[in-house]
């Protein structure tokens, strides 16, 4: 029985450690996280009930778990010998059109959550109620920049060149 629960937990582990990696790795999903941070910051700012908070998050995180789907079969299938390549690709494609529809679908539900005239100039006042609010907005698009485009860039590069 002790075995069984160590296999358990050694589950949530390798869970964590496949979304650390994927952090590490995947522009892409970085680029979700800082929308995620966005998203949960104008739904705050825009003062959404718990209802809409918690479509928000099953959006949110259905998106960011086709992320890692999509980056483990990009991994389990690169590079294929030369009788797979056809497979390798489509199955590539299909794992990219699985984020593509459910980023869709996404963008519905915040269109529908925050389309509305009265809730976009509240959320405008918000973000610009003074200086500092705009500072510190500004502040937090250039670190988003950075942890998306410049995180772990150079160990990624050092790689690249190691494999060459």
């Amino acid at each position: 029985m002790k075995s069984d629960l160590a296999r358990f937990g050694r589950g949530f582990v390798y869970a964590w450690n496949g979304i650390c990696a994927a952090v590490r790795e995947e522009r892409n999903f970085r680029f979700h996280l800082c929308a995620a941070v966005y998203v949960f910051a104008a739904a705050w700012l825009a003062e959404l009930d718990r209802q809409s908070v918690a479509l928000l998050a099953l959006c949110v995180f259905s998106m960011l778990g086709m992320e890692l789907m999509n980056s483990a079969v990009e991994r389990a299938v690169d590079k294929p010998d030369t009788t797979h390549w056809w497979s390798a690709g489509a199955a590539k494609d299909m794992a990219a059109g699985g984020v593509l529809a459910t980023a869709v679908g996404t963008v519905v539900v915040g269109v529908c959550l925050f389309g509305r005239a009265e809730t976009l100039r509240l959320l405008w006042a918000r973000v610009t109620a003074s200086p500092a609010c705009i500072l510190c907005w500004c502040v937090s698009l250039v670190a988003a920049y950075w942890f998306i485009f410049r995180f772990c860039k150079k160990e990624n590069t050092n790689a690249e060149h190691k494999t060459q």
